[in-house]
């Protein structure tokens, strides 16, 4: 009921339905305001949030930005390291060539010493016969060469030996026999007066019949036969002139040449694919 001053107005059951549908929709929005006031974020709290996010993002893109450089300097260490290594690597193998290179070139020092001393020693031994004019010793064609003249071994257009000439290979074979694993080449030297006889057609053939004699005459006094062979040279290797008597003389003449071993000869195995 609504009391209006004096009088009083009794409301229909309609107009009082209507208020209270009124005042309950009231409440309830009241509530919702209330409850949405107190539950859901603020415009502040969103902004924030947004701000966090948007400072997140850029530290994401910087520590992106550093990773991505830090990959880049491990790839570059990566490569240095390599690099280094494999210098380290070459480095090593070189030193290791050098190495066998002083080794090698110190065994070759130490055997070119003792052919050396070799040698001094058959000098030694020989020298009596050279102060005698039997023979000389000289260094011909990088070899150690003992040159005995024809005039001490054979007679003129002869490949016999003399009786002298028998006596001094006597004395030069133990000396070449001393020196021991060393090889001997005997050679026949004629001049260039030409011979044309029944045993010997050219100079060719006394040369070669003159060193044939001369090495079996050594054989017989001790040299074994795989170390000595003969080789006949004819006149092609004149040590003087063949214009005068006296150079003719030198150019007639026997070698005994010290050979070298196989091991003092350069390595040509490397050509040995190209054959």
């Amino acid at each position: 009921m609504i009391r209006c001053g004096p009088l009083t107005l009794e409301p229909s059951f309609g107009e009082v339905n209507m208020h209270r549908k009124a005042s309950w929709n009231g409440a309830v929005l009241g509530g919702l305001a209330m409850l949405l006031s107190a539950c859901g974020p603020s415009q502040a709290d969103l902004d924030a949030a947004d701000a966090r996010a948007a400072k997140l993002a850029n530290e994401k893109e910087e520590q992106a930005k550093i990773l991505e450089a830090c990959k880049r300097d491990r790839e570059n260490l990566n490569k240095l390291v390599a690099g280094y290594t494999a210098d380290a690597a070459a480095t090593e193998d070189q030193m290791k060539a050098m190495e066998m290179a002083l080794a090698a070139a110190a065994e070759r020092e130490a055997a070119a010493q003792e052919r050396l001393e070799q040698f001094r020693a058959m000098l030694s031994q020989l020298k009596s016969m050279i102060d005698a004019g039997k023979l000389k010793v000289k260094i011909t064609r990088n070899q150690m060469v003992v040159e005995l003249p024809e005039a001490v071994l054979f007679g003129s257009g002869s490949a016999k030996l003399k009786r002298d000439g028998a006596q001094v290979l006597a004395q030069v074979a133990p000396v070449l026999v001393s020196l021991e694993e060393r090889n001997f080449q005997v050679g026949g030297f004629t001049d260039n007066v030409p011979i044309r006889t029944r045993q010997f057609p050219s100079n060719w053939e006394l040369s070669a019949a003159r060193a044939v004699n001369v090495t079996k005459l050594l054989i017989e006094y001790g040299m074994p036969p795989g170390r000595v062979s003969a080789a006949g040279y004819g006149d092609t290797h004149p040590v003087a002139t063949n214009d005068t008597k006296e150079g003719r003389a030198q150019n007639r003449r026997i070698e005994i040449a010290l050979l070298p071993n196989l091991d003092e000869l350069p390595d040509l195995s490397a050509l040995e694919q190209s054959l």
